[in-house]
């Protein structure tokens, strides 16, 4: 009897999503047209402000950057789970729906997170849906998920703006995340045929790095012995990070990609200084540590086999995302309820892409599965969304009936989730400061008057 009233639930609770088609769609295509990068999504956050507040929700803006959150009581005391949807587009020029003056384009389909976020706002304004749960929901539209633009965000961060490159990093700085028990969401993506649903182990973090090879520009072609050649030193520094690559122990999942942003000015000056934006990744907090180490040393090397400077700035991107096993059953289970007892695929895999939904997991339980419905490469430029049922409203009714399952009974199995835990950091403040220690901004290569040359090339902050 059980479970068939719990099937009745989540019928009810789906037909409700169902209602909202119209309003899901309308924003997943409101959205797509209108595709800003991290940190600067103002009119996507203004749109769906504007839609919550239709509803009847209060919201807490985030104030001085796009985002906010807005929390759902049911009346009764219990867990707090939050429900998260990223409003930032990539930049993929060649994408053909990419913004003309910006090269923006929802090629990582964060679009249909706030589309299927705004139809579960909605359905949990229906009459009923709230009946039988115990707690509290907080849903968040949140920015800047893609760690790109670094020098911009950098900028940010020098202005105080901001203190953290990624969206929900700040948020977890600036106490958004207080309070909550749980998080979840879902990502659209290509998945293997015959499944609407797929949740893995986890991926990994990352660290972001800017890096400025430091030259002495000359007249190329009338006195290149005066100069030093920033952009060589910056291409024998790829080089020399690429030789290390068959050292990367394979169960860490290492990553380095870097891109050169700045390489000289004139064709007929040697460049003086040349740009890199990279991260290292990692499957542990660890591993993310010790191979940036390595890859420091070699681009320092690099920088003083051609008598260049180098300045290093670190920064911290992402923690490692950890799916936890609790939670994942009970979403796999409102997959199922959803979509189908064999729409559900699961692999003990691991993820080499980075989100902050790994900062979210080091400090609570979390969960971010993929849904079908995409087509074309993630971040590619054929990327689009070829099923917006599958994509938009299957991941809204997947998530209202993951909590109602939660927060049922009285919470009781939200309760179990908290009491089994194991996130990495035991409070916010333990993981803040670790994140920190990440943060090193230092001149790599220093030229003594006797002739020597130090590598400085270590944060010491880090301990591994």
């Amino acid at each position: 009897m059980k479970g068939m009233e719990q099937a009745t639930k989540a019928e009810q609770l789906m037909a409700m999503v169902d209602k909202q088609q119209n309003l899901i769609y309308e924003a997943e295509e409101t959205i797509w047209k209108n595709p800003e990068s991290g940190f600067r999504e103002w009119k996507t956050s203004a749109y769906l402000e504007k839609q919550f507040e239709n509803l009847g929700y209060e919201l807490m803006r985030a104030g001085n950057i796009p985002g906010f959150y807005t929390d759902l009581d049911t009346g009764r005391p219990g867990p707090k789970i939050a429900i998260l949807g990223e409003m930032d587009s990539l930049i993929v020029k060649n994408h053909p729906d990419a913004d003309l003056d910006t090269g923006a384009v929802h090629a990582c389909g964060h679009h249909v997170q706030c589309a299927a976020l705004l139809g579960m706002a909605a359905a949990w304004k229906e009459p009923g849906a709230l009946e039988g749960m115990s707690g509290s929901i907080r849903l968040m539209a949140v920015p800047a998920e893609e760690l790109i633009e670094l020098g911009f965000r950098e900028e940010l961060r020098r202005q105080g703006v901001i203190q953290y490159f990624g969206g929900k990093v700040e948020f977890i700085y600036r106490g958004y995340f207080d309070g909550v028990d749980m998080a979840m969401m879902i990502h659209a993506n290509r998945l293997a045929e015959g499944k609407t649903f797929w949740i893995r182990r986890g991926s990994n973090g990352c660290i972001t790095k800017n890096i400025t090879f430091q030259g002495v520009s000359a007249h190329a072609g009338g006195s290149p012995q005066n100069g030093k050649n920033a952009l060589y030193a910056a291409t024998c520094g790829i080089q020399a990070a690429n030789a290390l690559r068959e050292t990367f122990v394979d169960e860490e999942h290492i990553r380095f990609h870097p891109i050169i942003t700045q390489a000289g000015l004139a064709v007929n000056a040697i460049p003086e200084t040349a740009k890199l934006e990279s991260y290292v990744r990692g499957a542990s907090y660890d591993s993310m540590c010790q191979y940036n180490e390595k890859i420091n040393l070699a681009l320092a090397g690099a920088a003083a086999s051609l008598g260049c400077g180098l300045e290093i700035h670190d920064r911290p991107g992402y923690f490692p995302l950890n799916n936890d096993p609790g939670l994942a059953e009970v979403v796999k289970e409102a997959m199922r309820l959803v979509a189908g007892p064999d729409s559900v695929g699961q692999d003990d895999g691991w993820g080499t892409g980075s989100t902050d939904m790994g900062d979210v997991s080091a400090i609570m339980p979390a969960v971010h599965p993929y849904v079908g419905g995409a087509v074309g490469n993630l971040h590619g430029s054929d990327f689009c969304i070829g099923d917006r049922k599958m994509a938009c409203v299957q991941p809204a009714k997947c998530l209202v009936v993951a909590a109602e399952l939660l927060l049922r009974e009285e919470g009781k199995r939200a309760k179990e989730v908290i009491a089994n835990k194991k996130p990495l950091f035991s409070s916010k403040e333990e993981y803040l400061l670790a994140l920190d220690r990440v943060t090193m901004k230092k001149q790599a290569v220093q030229y003594q008057e006797d002739g020597t040359v130090i590598l400085d090339y270590k944060n010491l902050e880090q301990k591994h």
